[in-house]
């Protein structure tokens, strides 16, 4: 009995060591599809259990709706655009920079990166005295100084640009993305399956000292490739695209599995009980996923484009089984590793997201909050404001939108004629926020 009681008043010291933090990240993935978010026909199970044991948020959003911006939101902790970043590199074959307050063309877009100014979550995670290592799809600058080992992250698997062949691990111009550090390597083996491998891995190597575990999945992005069939044929720019929605399953399964080698390795060492494990997607589905409730997709700034799951787990801080509907987003995630790293931000590099462990360790109500995101592209220009429960839309045309997301998830009822006053509101949030965040915008690619 003895025992017992002092086990039980050395438990918050125990739990007061820094703990280890896994942030899984999928790519394009549906908000509808995990068994948590209402999906029916795609098998889940170990990301479902991060939800069952951990908090499901009902309103987190990506910081824009396609890669390379949201990644930028997340380690920097800053709104993308304040380093001039609107867009995904590569995604399409010209590219834009923001010279002297307009856009400009960019074909380069292999040479484009993370500004170097700027500091990584895993430089100050790593400043803090955690093992960091990063496996996956890193998107935030082929060139080797934009590579994650020159970025905060002590080791790194994977591919540089924003897709490769799931087999051949090569963009579909040919150019070969696969790294291991900064070294090129040739490796048989599916893309998921080999990141799943080296996430577990790192887990069992660094077991005995606090680490930082960032895994980027290329999944579910196109190409569509299935899991399990090496003789798939190498994908091409025209064949992209071609897929099914059950060869999106199969993708979506490999993550899952994935995850559950987390989470065995996590428990084997020990290591479940202070591990913060955190799953969430980059942006909204694409064409072969499931979004309901939501409209729309990927790279339109509507919830379907932009309102993405995340599920977060620590057994030994946070309540289990819990929704949560406070409005949050990818670069909260920034502010809340680091807060629960002990690792500083520099002042001259004020964050914009916030700590969310707080608010998910009382039980205090959601905060209000305001959150926007902008694709001003020559091409379809949009703009987007959540403030409560309200959401204000220009999707490249001179019409204002408004929508009760409270009542109307779907976005199908424009009330923006019956509440003029809260579009004018909306829209005054927006302009102030645009004219702050270009003040800071810096020219930040070089040839």
């Amino acid at each position: 009995m003895r025992l017992f009681f002092l086990l039980f008043a050395l438990c918050p010291l125990l739990y007061s060591a820094p703990p280890n933090i896994v942030f899984i990240l999928a790519d394009d993935f549906g908000y509808g599809d995990l068994g948590c978010m209402g999906g029916t026909d795609i098998a889940t199970p170990n990301i479902d259990r991060l939800a069952a044991e951990g908090v499901k948020f009902t309103d987190f959003y990506a910081n824009a709706p396609v890669c390379t911006p949201t990644r930028t939101g997340f380690m920097t902790g800053r709104w993308q655009q304040r380093c001039g970043i609107e867009f995904a590199f590569g995604y399409q074959v010209e590219q834009f920079r923001r010279v002297k307050g307009e856009w400009v063309p960019e074909t380069d877009f292999h040479g484009l990166g993370l500004p170097l100014s700027e500091i990584t979550l895993a430089q100050k995670i790593k400043a803090a005295g955690y093992a960091t290592g990063a496996f996956g799809k890193w998107h935030l600058g082929f060139k080797d100084e934009y590579n994650p080992v020159n970025r905060g992250f002590d080791e790194y698997f994977g591919e540089l640009l924003g897709h490769c062949d799931y087999y051949g691990h090569a963009y579909y111009d040919g150019t070969y993305a696969l790294r291991d550090g900064l070294k090129p390597v040739k490796q048989e083996g599916y893309f998921t399956d080999l990141i799943n491998d080296r996430a577990a891995k790192f887990i069992r190597e660094h077991a005995k000292q606090p680490f930082f575990l960032y895994v980027p999945h290329l999944a579910v992005h196109a190409p569509f490739q299935p899991p399990d069939a090496p003789q798939t044929p190498v994908v091409t720019k025209d064949s992209m695209h071609h897929g099914s929605r059950a060869i999106y399953k199969a993708m979506v399964e490999r993550i899952d599995h994935g995850v559950g080698m987390i989470l065995a390795e996590l428990e084997k060492n020990g290591l479940a009980e202070n591990t913060l494990v955190v799953f969430s997607s980059d942006n909204g589905g694409e064409r072969y996923s499931r979004n309901a409730p939501l409209f729309h997709h990927k790279a339109t700034v509507w919830e379907g484009g932009i309102r993405v799951p995340c599920l977060m787990r620590w057994p030994a801080k946070l309540p289990k089984g819990k929704t949560n509907s406070q409005m949050a987003i990818t670069m909260d995630l920034h502010a809340t590793f680091a807060a629960a790293a002990g690792a500083k931000t520099p002042p001259e590099k004020p964050l914009d997201g916030i700590d969310l462990l707080p608010l998910l360790t009382s039980n205090s109500k959601p905060i209000d909050r305001t959150f926007f995101w902008r694709i001003d592209r020559s091409s379809r220009k949009q703009k987007a404001v959540r403030h409560g429960k309200w959401k204000y839309i220009n999707d490249g045309n001179t019409m204002d939108l408004l929508f009760d997301l409270e009542a109307d998830i779907g976005e199908r009822t424009n009330l923006g004629y019956q509440h003029p006053e809260i579009v004018e509101d909306l829209q005054k949030r927006l302009k102030a926020w645009e004219a702050e965040i270009d003040a800071t915008e810096r020219e930040i690619w070089v040839k």
